[in-house]
């Protein structure tokens, strides 16, 4: 009974160790949703874009709604470019311009018409990304956002000479990315901005002017355009090492209904004599680090060392399946001489009581691929 328990509790902690080696990559795609799902942070240059757009604007003023509507519209030239920090935020800077017809008179009878530029800087919040899994593949993307800004119109000197207008911006609108290939979207935005009461040099007191535009146009990915999660289990393995741990649990129930001694049995008692004491440090994908909840295995090792006064075997491992057997073998050193180091430094071991060696990838202790990303510290007897 007390054989499985421990082979209970030492299987529970391997569950732990041994997902935390498991390293699938997925790019470009999730299977959580992507608030729940931890990103790779991609380097500087990645995830930016640039995108060119046209469409139609119009200027909400104190009198322009006299106006005829087909007077009130103007063709708005846009240019953006931002950046993705990763599927579901992401900045841009806009620049908007062109000819902006506003009114004047009781019947709006009076048209300006003059030229204005505007810049502001958004943040972007992609809602199907976030609220969905991600998948760069996706057709088709909803993208609220929100901003700040400036807008400008230009001085004139037409029939009657007006001055320059200027305005701080709050700006919002609706983004909708339609994927036409791995780096080219088709866009169509609808956008509004809040500018002061005067920028449509009409004051009538009343609270602010606005200025509505409906684009359409393409955007440009640079870089690398997909996101990687970071760091996700091999969740066929956890359930594979569950399985194994409610299996021992249930012989252990049914081994405590069992008397403790058989009165009719003569009891023997067998002394088992272990001169190999097996621990073991697990890694991640590609690591030498030693992580917080490996530590424990070496302290072991350390103690065992101090009570029996035994030399020490270190052997390092590297998986098969990941890299180039050279780059293995150098891994497996890394790996090796880190935990003896740690053994060394922190616990006092004499160098003397331990021998350091590394396998590679062409030793494999264990049949599970991720698990041979391993130390082994082997004393003997």
């Amino acid at each position: 009974m007390k054989v499985k328990a421990i082979l209970l509790a030492l299987l529970s902690g391997f569950v732990f160790s041994a997902a935390a080696q498991e390293y699938q990559p997925q790019v470009g795609f999730s299977t959580e949703k992507g608030y729940k799902t931890n990103f790779k942070k991609n380097k500087a240059g990645d995830n930016w874009f640039i995108s060119i757009a046209g469409g139609a604007s119009m200027l909400f003023g104190d009198e322009n709604s006299k106006a005829d509507f087909g007077n009130r519209l103007n063709f708005a030239p846009q240019v953006s470019f931002g950046k993705w920090f990763n599927p579901y935020l992401g900045f841009r800077t806009q620049l908007n311009g062109g000819v902006l017809h506003g009114f004047e008179g009781n019947d709006a009878q009076i048209m300006q018409h003059n030229k204005y530029v505007a810049a502001h800087i958004d943040f972007l919040w992609d809602v199907t990304n976030f609220w969905a899994p991600y998948n760069e593949k996706k057709v088709f993307r909803l993208i609220p956002w929100v901003g700040l800004g400036y807008a400008q119109r230009f001085k004139t000197t037409e029939s009657v000479e007006r001055a320059r207008t200027e305005s701080p911006t709050v700006n919002a609108g609706i983004l909708t990315a339609f994927r036409l290939s791995n780096r080219l979207d088709l866009n169509v935005e609808l956008q509004g901005s809040l500018l002061n009461e005067q920028f449509n040099r009409v004051s009538m007191h009343h609270l602010c002017d606005g200025l509505v535009q409906l684009s359409a146009g393409l955007t440009f990915k640079l870089g690398k355009t997909n996101f990687e999660v970071l760091e996700p289990m091999d969740y066929d393995l956890l359930n594979d090492l569950n399985g194994q741990i409610n299996r021992l649990r249930a012989e252990n129930d049914e081994l405590s209904k069992r008397p403790v001694s058989c009165p009719e049995c003569k009891e023997t008692v067998e002394e088992v004599v272990n001169n190999v004491i097996d621990n073991v440090v697990f890694f991640r994908l590609n690591s030498s680090k030693i992580d917080k909840n490996q530590h424990i295995n070496i302290y072991n090792t350390a103690e065992y060392i101090k009570a029996n006064n035994t030399p020490i075997k270190v052997i390092g491992y590297a998986d098969k399946k990941t890299g180039k057997a050279d780059y293995n073998m150098q891994l497996s050193e890394k790996r090796a001489k880190a935990v003896a180091k740690e053994l060394i430094e922190k616990y006092g071991i004499s160098s003397n009581q331990i021998t350091v060696e590394w396998k590679g990838c062409e030793e494999q202790p264990y049949s599970e691929n991720s698990w041979n990303r391993v130390v082994i510290m082997r004393a003997e007897k």
